[in-house]
């Protein structure tokens, strides 16, 4: 999954609501209130600009030779990042900086619990306002609506929040080795995601500039 840049041209740069950027989009803004993902599952996301450098670097690399070869760019295998760590840094980011709604109001969030206990929640209200003679009809349409949201996007992002592979990189890591023994500038067209802290970069950088740069 590509993310917001790490460095170039600037940190956190990013166009659209993409992944697991609707996770916390949704998360922040007070419309999800669980993370709907495998809480061990490696997300294998690799900052923008790396992509770019990676891409330039095989290239200038593979120039003059014609042998084919696949090089994989990901986090997954050298600095696994999982979906417990993007859950415990979007709370502790939007619980400093909370969102701001139309109406200028802070949006409160919760630490967020596990889906299922939403989902037992709902049909038991159900059932108790049956019960009842619909006395709870609204509070009950307003639950089904936003677990029926969580289940698009749990449909939506299966492959990506619930996927537990772990992608070999080796051919990427030989050119990485390659670049830096022939070139004095490594620093400039750095690919390497084992140089990224997940969490300064998720707090400090990717979804502030998620906020700044997509979220309305």
């Amino acid at each position: 999954m590509i993310a917001s840049t790490y460095k170039e041209p600037f940190p956190g740069w990013i166009e659209g609501v993409r992944t697991i950027d609707s996770i916390i989009a949704g998360y922040g803004k007070g419309r999800v209130t669980c993370f709907i993902s495998g809480q061990q599952s490696t997300l294998d996301v690799v900052p923008a600009d790396m992509v770019v450098n990676a891409i330039i670097v095989a290239m200038v690399a593979r120039a003059k030779q014609h042998p084919e070869i696949i090089y994989h760019l990901g986090s997954s295998l050298r600095n696994p990042f999982n979906a417990s760590n993007l859950h415990d840094f979007s709370f502790r980011y939007f619980s400093e900086h909370p969102w701001i709604n139309k109406e200028g109001e802070s949006v409160k969030i919760g630490k967020g619990n596990c889906f299922d206990q939403h989902v037992q929640v709902l049909h038991a209200l159900q059932l108790l306002n049956i019960l009842l003679f619909k006395t709870y009809q609204d509070l009950c349409t307003d639950l089904d609506r936003k677990v029926k949201l969580v289940m698009r996007l749990v449909d939506l992002y299966k492959p990506y929040v619930f996927f537990e592979g772990i992608f070999d990189d080796i051919n990427t890591e030989k050119l990485r080795i390659i670049f830096k023994e022939s070139c004095h500038e490594t620093n400039i067209f750095d690919f390497d995601p084992a140089n990224i802290d997940w969490e300064d970069y998720m707090i400090n950088v990717h979804i502030p500039g998620l906020v700044k740069y997509v979220m309305k």
